[in-house]
């Protein structure tokens, strides 16, 4: 009877494991990896991201750590304007890698080194908007634009995340990333510790199509919902 009790106990705490969240999801990007940054709701600065492995058809956590949003919280990647601080939900692929530093052991990920003419544009009167340029272009202005050097802390190390990149509308944000962390919550980038993030750069291999996925625990803007 001992042995029953036992074993009906240890089915019913299988049963009642908790789902993995990508399964969740309504869509992964089609890859076999997966990264997610998860908020407790759109007014939180903290949260975490996680980075998952698909393996014999189930989705398994390869790491993970605390994150940062933006000063403002989060709000709906496809309604967000430039310059307010959040940073924007969705699902989005991860164009390449680029840093101040150089590019970390086990990166597979194309990676641009930072110079000291590196720059990416922000203006929307720019045909660079949205871009990372070499030099300064005439018709994008450097007030409009990030210096990336002046970063060294939080560009260290970071993965372009493709939010508006493939058909930039303007006014709706430029120059978001995952990055190391600053002094506190970024101006709609995602951050983390910067060993976190040598080890995403480690893990990611761009042959398995990892994406990033953006969202809340619940309410419209709900991470399962991308």
């Amino acid at each position: 009877m001992r042995t029953l009790l036992v074993l009906g106990a240890a089915l019913l705490s299988l049963g009642s494991a908790p789902v993995p969240l990508p399964e969740r999801m309504a869509d992964t990007g089609g890859g076999s990896q997966l990264i997610t940054a998860e908020a407790p709701d759109t007014g939180a600065t903290t949260g975490t991201l996680t980075w998952w492995d698909r393996r014999g058809g189930r989705w398994v956590v390869a790491g993970s750590a605390p994150a940062r949003f933006g000063a403002n919280g989060l709000t709906e990647g496809s309604s967000r304007r430039q310059g307010t601080d959040t940073t924007p939900t969705g699902l989005y692929r991860l164009p390449y890698a680029f840093g101040v530093r150089a590019r970390p052991a086990g990166t597979r990920f194309p990676y641009a080194r930072v110079t000291g003419r590196s720059w990416w544009c922000q203006d929307n009167a720019s045909r660079a908007y949205n871009r990372w340029v070499e030099g300064l272009p005439r018709d994008c202005r450097a007030d409009e634009a990030e210096h990336l050097v002046s970063y060294p802390t939080q560009y260290a190390y970071a993965l372009v995340i493709g939010f508006n990149y493939e058909r930039p509308v303007r006014g709706r944000g430029a120059g978001i990333f995952l990055h190391v962390n600053g002094r506190g919550a970024t101006a709609g980038c995602v951050s983390v510790p910067a060993d976190a993030m040598r080890a995403v750069l480690a893990w990611a291999d761009p042959a398995r199509r990892p994406h990033i996925a953006v969202g809340t625990r619940g309410g419209p803007t709900a991470i399962t919902r991308y």
